[in-house]
């Protein structure tokens, strides 16, 4: 392995050259072109470009230079001779302007819009609409609200803007009025709540004179007129509640988290619960619009039904509210406007067209040009492609180095060289985590190497480089080596600001290759110019279409590329399939409620429990309006309710008749309040009773299991780990154990290589136990201020999945405090909200006042502690420059960097300690104005 010192001089002359010639002028957006010569800029900088990366090396150590390798030349299969050999040259038709329709001004009379909101829209490049959106809009009764909307746009064709205007519309439209919109991920919320917040800049609401400006500190707002925009998702600090929001940004609860998403869901107080707790407080009246964005993903196995529930008690509770489901891939359109009553428009524009190919064992083939060229005796199919009946348009040379033997990642790691050498963004997706960074390594070993690039790109690199390392959990070591290159990856296995660095740096153009798993299509908005897909399956099996059509709509986006490009690469033997992925037309979507899955029985318990219907009448009603009932027919709805009406009973979570009318019982209304599904609201209740007969309160261990979500994570245990932490436990956990019916034995035979038994019923529960314990484990590591990479190589598990399970059980346990006061344990809840502020710390009692404060937690916190803040008032009454030392000693890695890079660390820090300070006078306001009101009590 060379070090980064010796790669300076060993580049040839010949390669810096040709990559002076592929110079084109920086452009910080993901898409457009970015120069890495070393010819722009001030010819001074350009001079000491290789003393300043010498320089970092001093400050920080880099990690040593891989053995550079040279991408295969891609080489035209036509006789003629192209104006050029890159096809992302061509251009392309613009989007019409404004001057061409006068409606196509968002200022025009017709969409009667604040002026202040037009501008907010226009500071953010959006000074027109496309004429799909204006039609869309001027549907029958939908500007003012009378009617509902389901409209189907292509992923980049601009369909969100047509919900945020009706969104808007709504809240601007009436003093109090309120409205959701519901994503699928925690990342779309957040980047959504940051948009959002910058369109209602300066925005002022209608006067409320129904509002009381004496319910509280949280309510007192400097600036009452001003929209709130409030993110709901697990792992937040803000507790917002119903009355703290005008525009509620909110996933679906009880998403789960499994292994090989890239993106982080959340179990917190979310859409479907917002709503249950708006009908039984009756404060749904205020609410006038729903926004529910990918409405195809009502069919999802775990988290569709919500999706259902949520517009159905919509529906039925007879109060004007405006539903707006919007999806880029929704074949039966109709049969949702239908269920939702709704005018239907869809669109297939794409302002960006692109341009599909499919590559084979080294040929690249134009799927449409193939296609179109294929006579009906030579049909597109894999004996045409391979046996040359139909030509390729241009060829992946065979490497000459044996790491890129394999044809698929030789072309793979090609394509994304072309792409980013000529300047654009690359996305590239893989099927799972190795592959993923496999392919981030391989890229970034053909890219140019630091010292040749633009010095204001290469000073980019080390700052995000910098950051990385300056992040409390540390920096991936994979990532550590490709960074300096462009290239980066983002996976599950990241931690959520190791993936906000990553998608802003590509954002902004400082990452030119962004290599993901296959869910980041659907979980984050990074458009490139062109974007790749190693193989077409996830794991092992074969992707969907619908998957399909979301990673391919992620090539090209409106303001930050031309042109877009996509290249599925495959291998012969699985020709044929991906052949007939690329030609499958999207599933039709359909209800997911059914009896198996406990799901009907859910939104049965929901009805009765939040007084929408009771009896049988009442209760038929109500699913006459659910998508089950247009899906399925009004007989199958029917046999559906009678079983769900017995088991409800059965199970002991309502009782009365239908006739007379259904009562939920305690049990029933816990698990509504905590929105856990039947079954595992049974199996919570069933350990909680024995807890509360014998619980272990002279330890952590008993609680901490209590916080451990049910449901399945796809946890992996390593029994080796296992063995070795229950031989550290001591008496109390031990005690522990054996109350939960973990035998030690068991865990000596596992961690031998015996296998966890899950034949009977009985045998899968106890297994949840020992998994659910194991996870409690690194609860119990976290709660007491271990960091999250040391929990993480303590117990083999992604840095990502353990800062996740952390986020999903502040949710979960949140749940379970309100299941706790619903069945009136009102000292088993008091316990479990301590230890719930010691989760979201991550820190132990003495430090949970100070881990309120934003960026102070758990060894940041301890830190000041030691430093002698030891209370909010201390961090309130200190100057922010006295908080500089704390802040640099809290760094895992203290980057001791030279001249201009100190500078820049101390001015980031300065503005950190800045808000820390003002945060603290906030909440020592808040806590003194408590006090003042509960001394006036007294």
């Amino acid at each position: 392995m060379k070090s980064m010192k010796g790669l300076l001089h060993t580049t040839s002359l010949q390669e810096a050259q040709e990559r002076q010639q592929a110079s084109y002028g920086p452009a910080p957006l993901a898409g457009q072109k970015r120069s890495w010569s070393n010819n722009d800029g001030d010819p001074n900088e350009r001079a000491h470009v290789s003393n300043g990366l010498v320089q970092f090396q001093r400050a920080v150590s880099l990690p040593a230079a891989p053995t550079r390798l040279s991408a295969s030349s891609i080489v035209s299969a036509r006789s003629q001779t192209d104006t050029s050999d890159y096809s992302q040259r061509r251009l392309l038709a613009a989007t019409p302007t404004s001057s061409r329709d006068p409606e196509l001004d968002l200022a025009h009379r017709t969409y009667d819009l604040p002026s202040q909101l037009v501008r907010n829209l226009a500071s953010l490049g959006i000074k027109q609409i496309y004429p799909w959106q204006k039609n869309c809009l001027k549907g029958p009764g939908l500007l003012d609200g009378e009617r509902n909307l389901v409209y189907c746009a292509p992923t980049g064709g601009g369909k969100s803007l047509v919900a945020d205007l009706l969104l808007l519309k709504r809240v601007l439209g009436e003093p109090g009025c309120k409205a959701l919109l519901v994503l699928p991920y925690v990342a779309l919320v957040q980047e959504k709540v940051r948009w959002l917040r910058s369109v209602v800049r300066d925005l002022r609401l209608p006067e409320n004179p129904s509002y009381d400006v004496a319910k509280g500190p949280w309510r007192r707002r400097a600036d009452e007129g001003a929209i709130r925009v409030v993110g709901f998702f697990g792992g937040g600090k803000v507790r917002a509640t119903w009355d703290d929001f005008d525009i509620g940004v909110c996933t679906l609860e009880k998403a789960r988290q499994l292994p090989s998403t890239g993106v982080t869901p959340a179990n917190s107080l979310q859409a479907n619960a917002l709503v249950n707790q708006a009908i039984d407080d009756c404060s749904i009246p205020k609410l006038r619009a729903v926004v529910l964005d990918e409405l195809h993903m009502i069919d999802d196995d775990h988290r569709g039904y919500l999706l259902e529930l949520i517009a159905t008690k919509l529906l039925s509770i007879e109060q004007p509210i405006q539903i707006v489901g919007m999806s880029a891939t929704l074949p039966n359109m109709s049969l949702m406007a239908e269920w939702l009553d709704a005018h239907c428009y869809e669109t297939r524009y794409r302002p960006i067209p692109i341009n599909e190919h499919l590559v084979c064992e080294g040929k690249v083939f134009n799927v449409e040009s193939a296609g179109t060229r294929s006579s009906s005796n030579t049909q597109l199919s894999s004996r045409c492609l391979m046996a040359g009946l139909i030509s390729p348009d241009r060829e992946v040379t065979k490497s000459s180095h044996k790491e890129f033997s394999d044809p698929v990642l030789n072309a793979v790691v090609s394509l994304a060289y072309e792409t980013a050498f000529n300047g654009h963004g690359v996305l590239v997706f893989a099927g799972s985590r190795g592959v993923c960074e496999s392919d981030a390594r391989w890229i970034s070993r053909v890219m140019p190497a630091p010292h040749s690039i633009s010095p204001r790109l290469l000073e980019k690199r080390l700052d995000l480089l910098g950051e990385m390392r300056s992040l409390s959990t540390g920096v991936d070591p994979v990532l550590e080596e490709t960074v300096l290159y462009g290239v980066a990856f983002h996976h599950a296995g990241l931690t959520s600001e190791e993936r906000d660095l990553i998608s802003a740096a590509y954002d902004a153009g400082t990452l030119v290759v962004c290599v993901a798993t296959c869910s980041l299509a659907a979980g984050i908005n990074l458009p490139a110019r062109r974007v790749i897909l190693h193989n077409a399956r996830m794991g092992r099996d074969f992707i969907g279409p619908s998957m399909l059509r979301q990673m391919r709509g992620r090539a090209g986006r409106q303001g930050k590329s031309p042109v877009g490009e996509t290249y599925l690469c495959c291998r012969e033997a699985d020709l044929d399939q991906v052949l007939d992925l690329m030609r499958a037309e999207i599933p039709e979507v359909s209800s997911c409620l059914n009896t198996e899955n406990r799901r009907i029985q859910r939104a049965l318990l929901e009805v009765v429990s939040t007084r929408l219907a009771t009896n049988h009448e009442s209760i038929c009603d109500y699913f006459s309006k659910s998508l089950l009932s247009h899906s399925h027919g009004v007989e199958f709805v029917h046999e559906c309710l009678e079983k769900s009406l017995i088991e409800v009973q059965s199970m002991g979570l309502a009782t009365g008749d239908t006739a007379d009318g259904l009562v939920p019982t305690q049990l029933g209304r816990a698990i509504v309040a905590s929105a856990i599904d039947p079954d595992d609201g049974v199996f919570v209740h069933r350990e909680l009773t024995r807890a509360l007969r014998a619980f272990v309160m002279d330890g952590e261990m008993h609680i901490l299991y209590v916080f451990t979500p049910v449901q399945d994570f796809g946890v992996i245990v390593n029994w080796q780990v296992f063995r070795n932490e229950m031989e550290a436990l001591d008496e109390s956990g031990l005690r522990v154990m054996n109350f939960l019916g973990i035998k030690p034995t068991s865990i000596l035979k596992l961690a031998q290589g015996a296998t966890l038994k899950e034949n009977t019923s009985e045998e899968k529960e106890l297994a949840r136990v020992y998994r659910r314990f194991y996870l409690a484990l690194q609860l119990r590591d976290l709660c007491n201020e271990t960091p999250i990479h040391v929990v993480s190589r303590k117990y083999d598990a992604p840095r990502g999945t353990v800062q996740t399970l952390s986020q999903t059980c502040q949710g979960f346990a949140a749940g379970m405090i309100k299941f706790c006061d619903t069945m009136g344990w009102g000292v088993m809840a008091a316990a479990l909200e301590h230890f719930s502020d010691r989760l979201m710390a991550g820190a132990r009692a003495d430090l949970l006042a100070l881990a309120k404060i934003p960026f102070i937690k758990s060894r940041t916190a301890r830190v000041f502690w030691e430093s002698g803040y030891r209370s909010v008032a201390s961090i309130a009454n200190a100057d922010p420059k006295e908080l500089l030392p704390v802040l640099m000693q809290a760094q895992p890695n203290k980057i001791r960097l030279k001249g201009r890079n100190d500078e820049k660390l101390e001015e980031k820090l300065l503005a950190k300690a800045e808000i820390i300070t003002t945060a603290a006078n906030r909440l020592w306001h808040i806590a003194e104005i408590q006090l003042q009101a509960e001394m006036e009590e007294e």
